[in-house]
This record gives structure tokens, sequence and C-alpha cells, in this order.
């Protein structure tokens, strides 16, 4: 079986998308990453991702200014372009407007740094500590209409401990983000994992 043609959309350093590199590096390894898209040209995940021999593109969100549709439309020329089968969001801070949602249903998957449904949106592990949960983790799920919603592929967590402070539940947190999103990107390359019937399993031990 070929293996899934992937693009990893990005707005920052990229530490999400250096993590699939480096699984898909395995010869057993469902899927390839092809392309490296940033909002940003800044991201310092562009030249990680040129580093190891991917190609990049820059869809600046900037020239658009409130046009979605039109950046969502540019970006969506790249992802053509490439002949790519699946999208990783890591770290991508754009929201996606509907129209690209539904046409990416099922073959676009977003990690997020929390228990969903729990602490949608920003700032996750600052509220987890001020919600004064015991654990806090990472989801990699479907894209949905919603932000941060969608069929759920995988979740780990970590105790929140005493002292936690947000950089020290952030860096457990992202250790979790590491594992799981190269895992769950597996299942939906290989066909075990789908919006309709998602595996939704726990990594944790």
């Amino acid at each position: 079986m070929a293996k899934k043609r992937v693009a990893v959309l990005i707005s920052g350093r990229g530490s999400n998308m250096a993590a699939l590199i480096e699984a898909a590096k395995a010869e057993d390894y469902p899927a390839e990453i092809v392309l490296v898209v940033s909002n940003r040209p800044d991201a310092l995940g562009l030249a990680r991702a040129r580093e190891a021999g991917i190609a990049t593109a820059l869809v600046d969100h900037r020239p658009f200014g409130e046009d979605r549709e039109a950046f969502d439309r540019a970006l969506d020329d790249q992802l053509m372009a490439h002949r790519i089968d699946l999208v990783c969001l890591a770290g991508f801070m754009r929201l996606l407007t509907a129209g690209f949602v539904a046409r990416w249903s099922g073959h676009m998957i977003n990690i997020h740094p929390a228990l969903l449904p729990q602490f949608k949106g920003l700032h996750t592990h600052r509220r987890a500590l001020e919600a004064g949960v015991k654990r806090h983790g990472a989801t990699v799920h479907f894209v949905g209409f919603e932000m941060d919603s969608g069929p759920i592929i995988a979740q780990d967590w970590v105790p929140v401990v005493e002292g936690d402070t947000e950089e020290t539940l952030a860096a457990r947190v992202l250790e979790l983000e590491h594992r799981i999103y190269p895992q769950a990107l597996r299942l939906v390359a290989e066909g075990r994992a789908s919006p309709f019937s998602s595996a939704g399993e726990s990594t944790a031990q």
C-alpha cells in the first residue's frame, strides 16, 4: 500500500511537526510528510522542515486581511498542488472556514494540549491549574466545524502535581503530544480510525 502523503500546517516552532517527521522516517510508517505550510514567514518550523529535506510553503495570512475564505483557498491550492492525502494541524493558529473543513473532512487532524472536551481554546495549562484538576493531557482529534471539536483519535494524560506551574505542566504534556500524534496519524493513515468510528484510544499507562 502506498504511503499517505501528509501536509503539516504550523504557525511556530513546529515541535509536533518534528515528532511526525521523525516517526515517518521508519520504513513501516504508513505516511510520509511531504509538505510543511506556515501562515507566518518567521515560523521556526519552516527551517526545521527544510533541514529535514521536506518541501515548505508560506501562505501568509496578512495580505488576505479579513477574507478567511480567500486565505483558505490559497492554502487548499498548495495542498492540491502537492497531492496531499492527509492534513495535520500542529500549532496552526488560524480558524479554518467551514468550507475548508468540509472539503478535508475525515482527512484533517489536530492535536490539542488538554483532555478534550475540557479546556478548548488557548491557555489550557493555566486553566487546568486554576480549575484544580488532578489530570491534564493531550488529545488528537479529527477536525470538526467548531474549534477543538471532532471525534477523538487518541488521548493521554499526566498527573497534575503539587507545585506545578504552567511551564512544568506544559513540558510534561508536550512529551505526551510528541508520542501520541505519530500514533494517531498511523491509525488514520492505516484506515484504523475514521471520524465515523474513531479509535478513541487512550495510550495512558
